[in-house]
Order: structure tokens, then sequence, then C-alpha cells
């Protein structure tokens, strides 16, 4: 069991996670998150809170040295965007590198998260001891109002 004091065996799993997304495809900094288990000593509210965090750090260690084994720049956050600096090389390289793949469009900043979300196996989760991934794709209103 990984523990919060060991953070080089998280980021393995969470690039061993990145390497699962194909090209064309991304990934949220906190759907990863959610595939991994809690870990040991930490409260499962607060893993939830701080586990893509976390992950970020994680792109973050692979993305300033821009280790070719790992596609850091598939992992974007929960609204589709880039959350490095705009003006920083790294954002730039993983802008290109989107639009290269075809999932953020050459005249916007956002992926479609509803088009390009990446579907983890989940066979390949299981034999890695991970978790099914929560839904974070926002279902289109179904026209009914709500009364509460």
């Amino acid at each position: 069991m990984i523990t919060l004091h060991d953070p080089i065996s998280y980021y393995r799993i969470v690039w061993e996670i990145v390497r699962q997304i194909p090209a064309g495809k991304v990934a949220t900094y906190g759907q990863i998150a959610s595939l991994i288990p809690p870990l040991e000593g930490v409260d499962v509210a607060d893993y939830e809170k701080l586990s893509p965090r976390w992950v970020g750090d994680a792109m973050n260690a692979v993305s300033r040295v821009d280790d070719p084994t790992i596609p850091w720049h598939r992992v974007i956050n929960a609204k589709g965007g880039i959350s490095l600096p705009e003006d920083s090389v790294s954002a730039a390289v993983q802008r290109a590198r989107l639009r290269l793949e075809g999932s953020m469009p050459e005249d916007g900043e956002t992926v479609d998260l509803s088009r390009f979300l990446w579907e983890p196996d989940r066979n390949w989760l299981w034999e890695h001891g991970l978790r099914p991934p929560k839904s974070i794709v926002k279902k289109p209103p179904s026209g009914q109002m709500r009364l509460f």
C-alpha cells in the first residue's frame, strides 16, 4: 500500500495511468485521481479533495523535463483547459500537442470533454488494483425543472 510519505510511488502510479491515454483523448486530474484508491493513513474525504492536486504535482514533475514516455500533455483540468501558466513554454507545448492530436480546436483553448474524454479499460484497471472512474461529464438537462 502506498502512503502519504511516499510521493514517488504515487507519481509512478499516476504516470502508468497516463501512459494508457491514447492520442486524441484526454483525462482530467480528478479523473485520474479517482482511479487510485485512497492512500493509507489519509481520510477519504481529504483524499478526494487533495488527490487531483497530487496528480497535478506528478504531471509537473514530468512536464518540466518533457519525459517522452509519459504523454503528460493529455492531462487537463475539469473545465477542459490547460492548468499551466498561460505564457509558459510547457503550456505552449501542451496546447500544440493537443491540437496536433485533434482534441483541442485550433481556434479554441478548451477540449470538449464530452467528445475527447478517455474511458479507461476496466480490465486494465482491475489488473492494476485501481478503481473504476467517476463520471465527470455532465449530463445535458432533461428539460424538466427541478423542484428542489
